[in-house]
């Protein structure tokens, strides 16, 4: 173990990173578990990550704000899309989002097949670069974490109905996505609010689902150092670590809520 490489200045910024993704991921988790939709952050990452391939597609200066607008409105025309598809085939949402996800995989395939780079993007777009986050990214993502947060928390979004909720999704899985990777957006989003799912709704399920995550994204930061490991990778195990863990302890769900 190379002990000389949990350099806070590295890790530290990324810890920071991982926490800011946590604080809209952890409430935006428990609804999609509520609501059974649960590949839904798979898709919509997929899909903004796809608006991100397009950009460089089309010579959009890497990280810009063109990048970041380009992203944004393919996640929100994939928002708008699932809330049509759920007026229309509600029962059908599940494999709806599942095809989503699959069609704009390969639509980003397609689009990087002449790319020399191809598999790097690809590669970023799965398992982000948690470990090169910088001032800029954590200011852009705590500012849009904490807009996101006041809408949810003063219910601006349910007043736009069925698409508040995915534009809220939308928004917040674009602004994680090219940090963490699609990976870690949907660990970040299913896995704490599985390890408490026996929990009733309330401010202690969300504390603890926080600190699941924080302590997933703790132990896999480390470990990743440590080992040399790829830090994306080694988070979602580490999480699913410390979900299974929390699980086991937590009390089981009550038989009267089991079917709920």
């Amino acid at each position: 173990m190379n002990w000389h490489a949990l350099d806070i200045g590295i890790l530290g910024p990324a810890m920071v990173a991982g926490l800011l993704v946590l604080a809209t991921h952890v409430p935006l988790g428990a609804q999609v578990l509520e609501r059974g939709i649960v590949f839904i952050d798979l898709a919509i990452a997929q899909i903004a990550g796809l608006g991100v391939i397009a950009a460089d597609a089309l010579g959009v200066e890497h990280g810009g704000v063109a990048v970041q607008i380009a992203a944004v409105a393919a996640a929100l025309a994939g928002a708008w899309l699932l809330t049509w598809t759920e007026r229309r085939a509600a029962q059908q949402q599940e494999a709806l989002i599942g095809v989503l996800f699959v069609l704009a995989a390969c639509a980003g395939i397609l689009m990087l097949a002449g790319n020399p780079h191809g598999g790097e993007h690809l590669k970023d777009l799965l398992v982000g670069q948690i470990l090169w986050v910088d001032g800029t990214h954590l200011v852009w993502l705590a500012a849009v974490s904490a807009v996101l947060l006041v809408a949810m928390r003063l219910g601006w979004a349910a007043r736009l109905g069925r698409f508040g909720f995915y534009g809220v999704f939308a928004m917040a899985v674009t602004a994680s996505v090219q940090l963490v990777g699609v990976y870690l957006v949907f660990s970040s989003l299913i896995i704490p609010a599985l390890a408490t799912r026996s929990l009733p709704a309330g401010m202690r399920r969300n504390a603890i689902a926080y600190g699941v995550g924080a302590l997933g994204y703790a132990m896999g930061l480390a470990l990743s150092a440590l080992l040399d490991l790829p830090s994306g990778a080694m988070i979602v195990w580490t999480l699913a670590a410390a979900g299974v863990a929390t699980a086991c302890l937590l009390p089981g769900r009550p038989a009267s809520q089991a079917g709920h």
